[in-house]
């Protein structure tokens, strides 16, 4: 069933170009999924959900990572971090009615006052989903690795 679910991910984008804004693509295409079918957010993670689509998915999102120079272990993270993101995404959609403080006495929590009463700032040129995921696939494969020590 799952695997019959992530068939929905096909056509894959060509791979042209941007590996980034390819990543980000099937990153939201993943987060498109777990909307159009909630279950397979609670089924996703288990073994037993891998089959060719997933495997074509995964094998795909290889040969879009190919320029990237890195090891191979740090790709495979990537791919996870992203499907996790995705699943994050897709289950605050999926909550029910906006989290509120009325009511709530924050005498006691200062700082959190405190930021509730600074400026916002401007609004980000890009949304969460894609600053998340550019933030988040670019520091796990481009960072330059740090000796321990």
């Amino acid at each position: 069933m799952t695997d019959r679910a992530v068939r929905e991910l096909r056509p894959y984008p060509r791979v042209e170009g941007d590996w980034l804004a390819t990543m980000v693509l099937l990153g939201r295409r993943q987060l498109a999924l777990f909307g159009a079918h909630p279950w397979l957010l609670d089924v996703f993670h288990r073994p037993s959900g891998i089959g060719p689509e997933t495997l074509a998915w995964f094998d795909n999102c290889i040969e879009v990572l190919e320029p990237v120079r890195c090891p191979v272990a740090a790709k495979f993270e990537a791919i996870a971090m992203m499907t996790g993101v995705a699943s994050l995404f897709a289950r605050q959609e999926s909550a029910a009615g906006a989290f509120s403080f009325a009511g709530v006495d924050l005498a006691a929590y200062p700082h959190l006052v405190a930021a509730f009463g600074q400026p916002s700032g401007p609004t980000p040129r890009a949304d969460l989903v894609e600053r998340t995921l550019r933030g988040l696939l670019t520091g796990l494969l481009l960072a330059e690795p740090t000796e321990a020590g």
